[in-house]
């Protein structure tokens, strides 16, 4: 059983969320909360195994209450609940331990299946929230931290096979591990093997950098 808490200010979106989760077999709706303040403690009390946060609210908003969710309750995870009014704040709670990102339009089988695939530690970025931070992420970014075709004009040196960069395409598009699979009629651990070696290639091992950086390049 999958137990979730959910952090959002607005009422409809909260008990909307709830009663969506509740309809499903192998998820618990664990706790509400109405503000970041209030998520922190029922995080502790409840200890979720992942947490629906929205960013905006009030008391303390939710890129703190990531923060120190994170710091109390390392093995829950955090899911940002965000509109595309709200980007600047997406890369602060990638740093602070945010596992990814949900627009609140999103349709409800995508809702559940993003849930239970960050809920196994698969990043969830949409394609048009990447596009965005590329920029945000580079100027950020310390050079040694970056993958080592960033900023050194080494891109175009960067070979991958066509089945990489069939995957690549899907990965920068916000595409899980098993949806790739089922695109490209492949196992799930034949595409995370894939995925591996094109993280060797370009000198990361962090799905959200990676496929910031894969967006941006020219070989796409």
């Amino acid at each position: 059983m999958l137990r979730v808490l959910i952090a959002d200010d607005q009422t409809l979106m909260r008990d909307g969320l709830q009663t969506i989760l509740q309809l499903e077999d192998d998820i618990e709706v664990v706790a509400a909360a109405e503000n970041g303040e209030e998520a922190c403690r029922l995080a502790w009390e409840h200890r979720p195994d992942l947490v629906l946060m929205d960013i905006r609210m009030p008391v303390m908003n939710g890129i703190e209450a990531v923060k120190q969710i994170r710091e109390k309750l390392p093995d829950a995870k955090v899911l940002v609940l965000t509109t595309f009014d709200e980007d600047e704040y997406i890369l602060e709670a990638l740093m602070n331990g945010a596992v990814g990102f949900l627009l609140k339009d999103i349709p409800t089988d995508k809702l559940l299946q993003a849930i239970r695939d960050a809920a196994r530690g698969e990043i969830m970025l949409p394609s048009s929230i990447a596009v965005k931070l590329a920029a945000r992420l580079s100027s950020h970014a310390e050079p040694a931290s970056r993958p080592r075709f960033a900023g050194d004009g080494r891109a175009s040196e960067l070979k991958f096979t066509e089945r990489e960069m069939s995957i690549i395409s899907l990965m920068v598009e916000g595409r899980t591990n098993r949806e790739i699979a089922q695109v490209l009629f492949m196992s799930e651990g034949t595409v995370k093997n894939y995925i591996s070696a094109i993280y060797d290639k370009i000198g990361t091992n962090d799905r959200t950098q990676a496929v910031i950086w894969l967006k941006d390049m020219t070989v796409i």
